[in-house]
């Protein structure tokens, strides 16, 4: 279409936004144009994760999901130029409540059947990875080695760079104002620039997806949620690698980030919000959690300077939206990952790609994550959830 509009407008320069663009032009489809409304790109969400990495999930959508995207990782520098910088040291859950215990045993033993690599260990073994680790009330924990952390960052740009030079144009610091519908089918995306016509808009605004679509008359779940991590000096007590350990009880999780330990808990009491300064009347709660199963942390200095909060994009099923809307024409829903953004990027991209171009995604069938599924119930909600 020109300078003036593209074929596909895609809403969002975060990882998602950009995985989509670069399996979009890997295709063929390069007449695309990213719209993002920060002055820089990956500027939002992305760059403020945790980074996770994990198949461990309780329905077979998401494991297909990660599967399918820690494989591309793995080979992501040879495949688009960036970097991704795999740290595969594991993710560690540990379980102290029969109930609970029994539905990771199930969810192993789906993970499995999947192709997983995962364990499941007693308390004493899963207290080997961190010293004095208070294993007392510890029914058991999962344990696999195929997970772990990476760089948000470097996956962004890689994908960023590689459809830039596959053609791909980016406008920074031009939010979405709104959108020209015309016999129920999205023709252009509104700015304060002026109209930018397109067939088809993908929205993978990340935590402001139900706003932009609200901008169409949409109503889309999703909703932003502050979320705190908080780092500590270099220290030296916790050696490691270690895995990144998540006590389900108290959802209390660290990781090692350099010499220093990571973590962090989701408050479920705070509402939803765009809030992005960190929260420190929540740390003494978080840390209360985290000496009760770590007491060697008390021995940590916090780096307050390091610290830093960030958004999830929340669905009431804790699933992200993928797909075309039934309602409206030229409409595709890429958001509401719930935390799992990053680590579910490079198979959402690929999706979105075939779901645009093919008229339906078919590698992994995402049927039970399209938009429609509220209407009459959702169809599962994921339970493995940080």
């Amino acid at each position: 279409m020109g300078s003036s509009g593209a074929q596909v407008v895609i809403i969002g320069a975060g990882v998602v936004g950009a995985s989509v663009a670069y399996h979009l032009a890997l295709r063929g489809c390069t007449d695309v144009l990213i719209l993002e409304k920060q002055e820089a790109e990956v500027s939002g969400s992305t760059a403020r994760s945790a980074a996770g990495l994990r198949h461990q999930f309780s329905m077979s959508t998401n494991i297909l999901l990660s599967r399918y995207s820690i494989e591309r990782l793995r080979h992501f520098t040879e495949e688009t130029g960036g970097y991704a910088n795999l740290h595969h040291v594991g993710y560690l859950f540990l379980v102290n409540d029969a109930a609970t215990w029994e539905a990771y045993t199930a969810a192993a033993a789906l993970q499995r059947d999947l192709g997983v690599h995962v364990e499941l260990l007693s308390p004493a073994e899963a207290a080997r990875f961190v010293p004095q680790m208070v294993i007392d009330d510890l029914v058991g924990a999962t344990f696999s080695p195929d997970d772990g952390y990476c760089d948000p960052y470097g996956i962004a740009m890689g994908y960023l760079r590689a459809a830039q030079r596959m053609g791909v144009r980016i406008r920074r610091d031009t939010p979405a104002t709104g959108f020209v519908v015309e016999a129920g089918h999205i023709r252009g995306v509104q700015t304060r620039q002026g109209r930018i016509g397109c067939d088809l808009v993908v929205n993978s605004a990340g935590p402001w997806a139900g706003e932009v679509a609200a901008l169409a008359g949409l109503a889309v779940p999703v909703r932003p949620f502050r979320r705190n991590v908080f780092m500590t000096t270099p220290f030296p007590q916790i050696p490691g690698p270690i895995p990144l350990i998540i006590d389900v009880g108290s959802g209390f999780y660290m990781r090692h980030e350099g010499a220093s330990i990571l973590m962090g808990e989701s408050n479920p009491a705070e509402p939803s919000s765009y809030n992005t300064t960190v929260d420190w009347t929540w740390l003494d709660q978080m840390l209360d959690h985290g000496l009760a199963r770590f007491p060697i942390l008390e021995q940590a200095s916090l780096a307050e300077q390091q610290c830093w909060a960030g958004l999830y994009e929340i669905t009431p099923d804790n699933n992200p939206i993928l797909g075309r809307h039934p309602d409206l024409g030229g409409y595709v829903d890429a958001s509401g990952f719930s935390g799992h953004g990053i680590m579910h990027a490079p198979a959402s991209g690929m999706l979105m790609a075939e779901e645009i171009l093919d008229g339906r995604a078919h590698t992994i069938n995402i049927d039970e994550l399209r938009i429609d599924r509220f209407a009459g119930g959702a169809a599962g909600t994921e339970r493995n959830i940080i």
